[in-house]
């Protein structure tokens, strides 16, 4: 393709999104610059037509583009502008206020639905991809214990164990003692393997009561679904315009299923994916479009983020503010602040 015509379309797109009305050649011709005539606008767009990247909404309208043509303006013609000092500040004060995962995770999803203006959505760690940080085991009645794993990511399992039998202060104590020593450092996938040794020479009480220690410390190594995914900004989609609107119900009865928003960060990587329109597996998303990324630290993704709104969003702020955000996101989890 000419570069005149990928010039002509990101004039449509731009023009698009910021005004959401149809766009003519000569307003293209009027803003834009392009230093071509009105006439010679409209024979390009006329091929742009053609190629399944713009299409007329209705008669004597000027046109709009297609998932196709916003697929390769993102591929080819979207830069992804760069934050200004003031807003890389901005971002790393917010982070850095928080006190725990469930803060960090809280208010990266609230900026990123503010700084965007659509809907914004942030996975937890993932418990598999985590380290052990620390195992602390509290007894609160002779037989009934609540044991604590946490990650090096922040996340806080705890379970309340009722004991077939009693363990003394002492026995408890060396068997976390053992835990630790085993396991600190070590990835969720290795646990385990890791605890088999500790219940060899154990007595049968506290083998058994040991046992069901480690086993369910075990299973809190495994990942679970439930309350691994947050989202803000869903008031954003009343203000996206015609495209979203007309379906909005299906939309947010798809955003409120756990495992659906799991499904769309499932396979976000370190580097940035764009789903536009169609491209959607969701039926109901289709009118959508995702900007998504994975967090982490040297290249091992521990969780994902992005936003989702209309097909005509502005994608060159979204993925700039999903780029940093990660980026950020990803250090302060791996840092342990």
């Amino acid at each position: 393709m000419e570069s005149r015509q990928l010039e002509i379309l990101r004039a449509i797109v731009e023009e698009y999104v910021a005004t959401e009305e149809p766009v003519g050649s000569r307003s293209i011709a009027e803003r834009h610059g392009l230093g071509i005539s009105s006439a010679t606008i409209r024979n390009e767009m006329a091929v742009l037509e053609e190629a399944g990247l713009i299409t007329q909404p209705h008669t004597s309208a000027g046109r709009i583009p297609t998932d196709k043509g916003y697929r390769l303006f993102v591929d080819k013609l979207a830069k992804i502008k760069p934050l200004s000092a003031a807003e890389r500040r901005a971002i790393e004060t917010f982070l850095e206020g928080a006190n725990d995962l469930d803060d960090v995770v809280m208010r990266t999803v609230r900026l990123l639905a503010q700084v965007t203006k659509q809907v914004a959505v942030v996975q937890y760690p993932m418990i598999t991809k985590s380290k052990v940080r620390h195992i602390e085991l509290l007894l609160l009645t002779s037989r009934r214990l609540m044991l604590v794993l946490i990650t090096n990511t922040g996340r806080v399992e705890q379970r309340v164990l009722e004991l077939p039998y009693s363990l003394a202060e002492k026995s408890l104590s060396e068997l976390k003692t053992k835990m630790n020593n085993l396991v600190v450092g070590k990835s969720m996938a290795d646990v385990s393997n890791s605890l088999e040794s500790i219940l060899e020479s154990l007595s049968r009480e506290e083998r058994t009561s040991s046992a069901l220690i480690i086993s369910n410390l075990i299973e809190m190594s495994l990942e679970k679904p439930e309350e691994r995914v947050v989202l803000a900004g869903t008031a954003n989609l009343t203000r996206s315009g015609n495209e979203v609107s007309s379906d909005i119900h299906g939309v947010l009865e798809t955003l409120e299923e756990q495992v659906v928003l799991l499904r769309l960060l499932s396979d976000s990587g370190e580097s940035m994916r764009v789903r536009i329109g169609s491209e959607q597996s969701e039926k109901s998303l289709k009118t959508t479009s995702l900007v998504t990324m994975g967090y982490g630290n040297d290249g091992n993704s521990l969780g994902a983020l992005g936003v989702l709104g209309p097909t005509r969003m502005d994608y060159s702020t979204s993925m700039s503010a999903v780029q940093a955000v990660a980026r950020y996101v990803g250090r302060f989890i791996t840092d342990g602040k």
